[in-house]
């Protein structure tokens, strides 16, 4: 059973800065092809914010780009995503997930001033 557990959100303003983190637990002998960061802000779908593969590759939504980094060690289970810039339409909950099988229960950003 593999768990994936984020931290990291909160409150920011407009402009500000938050770092979230996805650590995994269960079975961490796994190597994880592809990590990612998903989020839903209410009433929308959830969406693909950030992905990172095993072999380094990333991309981004195109409304994050250029704002946001997604770093970490696949083999470790280990996903961060570094959000600056932030926009008052970043505010949603934030998912991790690994090999687009599992999922966090997600952790809440809002910006607001």
């Amino acid at each position: 059973q593999v768990q994936l557990v984020e931290s990291g959100g909160g409150l920011v303003q407009p402009g500000g800065s938050l770092r979230l983190s996805c650590v995994t637990s269960g079975s961490i002998s796994r190597r994880f092809y592809s990590m990612a960061w998903y989020r839903q802000a209410p009433g929308k779908q959830r969406g693909l914010v950030a992905r990172i593969t095993d072999a380094g590759y990333t991309n981004y939504a195109d409304s994050v780009k250029g704002r946001f980094t997604i770093s970490g060690d696949n083999a470790k289970g280990t996903v961060y995503l570094q959000m600056n810039s932030m926009k008052p339409e970043d505010t949603a909950v934030y998912y991790c997930n690994a090999n687009a099988i599992y999922w966090g229960q997600g952790t809440q950003v809002t910006v607001s001033s």
